[in-house]
């Protein structure tokens, strides 16, 4: 269980990486195409390092690299050259590694000759692998395998750990002369032409070998992830702006969560779930997917219900204090790695985490509001009050966590350094730890459950789950306001005292509505304060606290996921100008990391630095990152769709010139256009009326509803 020990984050890639992504697999390499031992860039799949190794020779020289051009998030070519030929003070010879990631890995490598005469040349791939399991690779600590063996044959490479039962194979088409450890072409490159070779690496886990998805003897336009590729972009609504910020980025985010979805090659039928990120979490994550399905709504349902029927399946049943499994409780990570085993989940679940739980419920309501899939979600009620019946028995009054072993994260809410719960001062918080922002989530979990009951008719059940809240809301109001500053601590330690950090936290309490209503202004006047606002975003912790450090994973960063769930909070307490501030600079930092925001970034001032700082380590493309620009452009609309009381609301604000075409709203495709005079809505379903005004969204208390 080592996995779950590691709290650090992992070594810098390095600013030339270039990272491939398509569903669970992924490739990190270097900027002309190599894959170079003793970092972490390798190919990998099923969180298994397949290849640590894949180094170009040309006449056992290194290509220098030209550029790199990114096509789809699983497809690169890289440009490089070779050295000059003999005789020749400049390089004639281009070098095209056109490659595929997913399921394994496909390259097409061409020679091309740019010289008025043949060119004879060696080229060799050197290739290793470790089968090393992700996390390993991720905190530097490498365990060597000794029974790793390579052998060679007319085809190519197999490359097998026989007690981890897992390995690769190379083949290549034409074949090659292979000596273990190389694939060794000898060729003769036509004056003023080309000569190709494509290679195919097929991953080997639990000793049964697999195609890679981009198989050498089909057509590339005839791979899955094409295929689906190109569904998922049919299906997408499309929009229009005149924003360029906001257009880049949308497109990109579209892109993004299509690369990150993951399918179960076991339930070909079941709709896709999403991995948290690239290079180091393209796995499901209860807390992350959760909430990337949730912000990202207003463009796809898909991923919603498929996020919650894999949860539900893999929900807790037993007591198991090493993976800390709970019945009722939804887990917080599945990993398929080397260490982690056969197990009934299909990997290994480890389930240390507070919030992921009441995020499953609060995600159920959500479609509900939606009006889709009304069938599968009573399907999953089953599984709803299973959680809630966790969170009840767990809560008291406030939900809180201590990890189970030594084994186990010392944080389980989404700040999850060992330091990322403190007090002003710095001290660290002790368990159990009430966190603000979940007793928000708790609260939001309750009333969707109360609206649930109310559709269904039992008023007994309805009072009960909204009398819950009521009391949470209370208690929350009560114990974690700081009178004397203004804002809600951060969370309650062990004995209770109030963690008092300025905290981004408080903004999510915002979002789901548990903050007292005279109150909220001031949570607001903290939030865009400037030790909390960079410009770009707001900061995790304020840059007057004990542990601020700009540069730091939790305690001074800025998020960009933190920030779309702080914006929606401060336009659900009306404060629209707050709200366009928070995304006006995300989108000014957009731009700066070419259209894809990254997990997060350094929480440096805009005054200081004219542009944003990048975290070395930072997730990207990473899931709720990619889903915070359409999360904020729903809370710059206020939409909110309340379907199963017909209603609607829309109202615009800063989004003069936007059309969004074909947005999925309970089985229909709608268009909305906003102009000077307001926003229009066609293709609504029967029955469902648009209301032109900001209305409270989700948690709002039943005696609020039409």
């Amino acid at each position: 269980m080592d996995a779950w020990t590691f709290e650090g984050q992992p070594g810098s890639l390095g600013d030339t990486a270039v990272t491939l992504v398509e569903g669970s697999s992924f490739c990190v390499c270097s900027r002309n195409g190599d894959i170079m031992q003793g970092g972490a860039q390798g190919v990998y799949h099923a969180d298994t390092r397949l290849l640590s190794r894949w180094e170009l020779r040309v006449d056992e020289t290194p290509v220098e690299a030209l550029s790199v051009l990114p096509r789809e998030p699983y497809h690169t070519k890289f440009l490089c050259r070779a050295a000059p030929r003999p005789g020749r003070a400049e390089s004639s010879l281009l070098v095209i590694r056109d490659r595929y990631v997913g399921g394994g890995l496909r390259e097409d490598l061409t020679l091309r000759n740019l010289a008025d005469e043949p060119a004879g040349c060696v080229a060799d791939i050197h290739v290793a692998s470790d089968v090393a399991d992700l996390f390993e690779v991720k905190a530097g600590r490498i365990r060597h395998v000794s029974d790793v063996e390579t052998t060679a044959d007319r085809a190519g490479l197999l490359i097998v750990s026989a007690s981890r039962r897992r390995g690769t194979r190379v083949v290549a088409d034409p074949p090659p002369f292979a000596v273990p450890g190389v694939l060794i072409f000898r060729t003769v490159v036509p004056a003023r032409g080309e000569w190709t070779v494509t290679l195919q690496v097929n991953p080997i886990l639990e000793g049964e070998e697999s195609p890679a998805w981009f198989a050498t003897h089909h057509p590339i336009d005839h791979a899955e992830p094409v295929r689906r590729r190109a569904d998922w972009e049919r299906l997408s609504p499309s929009v229009k702006t005149p924003n360029r910020a906001l257009s880049h980025v949308l497109r990109r985010s579209r892109e993004d969560l299509g690369a990150l979805r993951l399918f179960d090659a076991d339930r070909p039928d079941e709709l896709p779930t999403v991995a948290a990120g690239a290079p180091w979490f393209m796995t499901l994550f209860g807390r992350d997917s959760l909430l990337t399905s949730m912000m990202a709504l207003p463009m796809d349902q898909s991923l919603a219900l498929g996020t919650l029927c894999r949860l539900a399946r893999l929900q807790g049943t037993a007591e198991d204090p090493l993976t800390e499994e709970e019945p009722g409780k939804i887990l917080h990570e599945l990993r398929f790695g080397a260490q982690a085993g056969t197990t009934p989940h299909g990997g290994q679940a480890y389930y240390g985490s507070v919030d992921a739980t009441p995020l499953f419920v609060m995600l159920l309501g959500e479609l509900r509001r939606w009006g889709l899939h009304k069938q599968a979600v009573e399907e999953l009620m089953p599984h709803a009050d299973a959680a809630l019946d966790w969170i009840r028995g767990s809560a008291n009054p406030f939900l809180t966590y201590r990890r189970k072993t030594d084994h186990g994260l010392v944080n389980q809410g989404w700040k999850d350094s060992f330091d990322g719960v403190t007090f002003a001062d710095g001290t660290l918080a002790r368990a159990p730890i009430a966190l603000a922002e979940v007793q928000g989530y708790v609260y939001a979990a309750y009333i969707a459950r109360a609206h649930f009951a109310h559709e269904c008719g039992d008023t007994v059940l309805e009072e009960q789950w909204t009398s819950r809240a009521g009391r949470l809301k209370d208690a929350f109001n009560e114990r974690f306001w700081l009178p004397d500053r203004g804002y809600y601590a951060i969370a309650l330690d062990g004995a209770g005292r109030p963690a008092d950090s300025l905290a981004s936290n408080m903004g999510h309490c915002l979002w789901t509505g548990i903050v007292d209503e005279d109150r909220a202004a001031s949570v607001a006047e903290h939030l865009l304060s400037p030790p909390m606002f960079t410009g770009y975003g707001v900061r995790t912790l304020a840059s007057t606290m004990g542990a601020y450090n700009p540069m730091s994973y939790h305690n001074g960063s800025v998020w960009p996921h933190d920030n779309a769930l702080v914006a929606a909070g401060l336009m659900r307490y009306g404060f629209a100008e707050g709200a366009q501030r928070v995304a006006s600079g995300l989108l000014d930092a957009a731009e700066t990391f070419g259209w894809r925001l990254p997990e997060l970034f350094c929480g440096f001032d805009r005054a200081e630095f004219h542009r944003p700082v990048p975290f070395p380590t930072s997730c990207s493309p990473q899931a709720w990152a990619a889903a915070s620009p359409i999360h904020l452009v729903r809370t710059l609309m206020r939409l909110e769709p309340w379907i199963p009381y017909g209603r609607l609301w829309l109202a615009p604000t800063g989004l003069k010139g936007l059309r969004v075409r074909g947005l999925p709203l309970a089985g229909s495709r709608v268009t909305i256009d906003v102009g000077d005079g307001g926003a229009s809505i066609t293709g609504l379903p029967e029955g469902i009326v648009a209301v032109h005004e900001p209305r409270t969204p989700m948690t709002a208390a039943l005696r609020r509803a039409p």
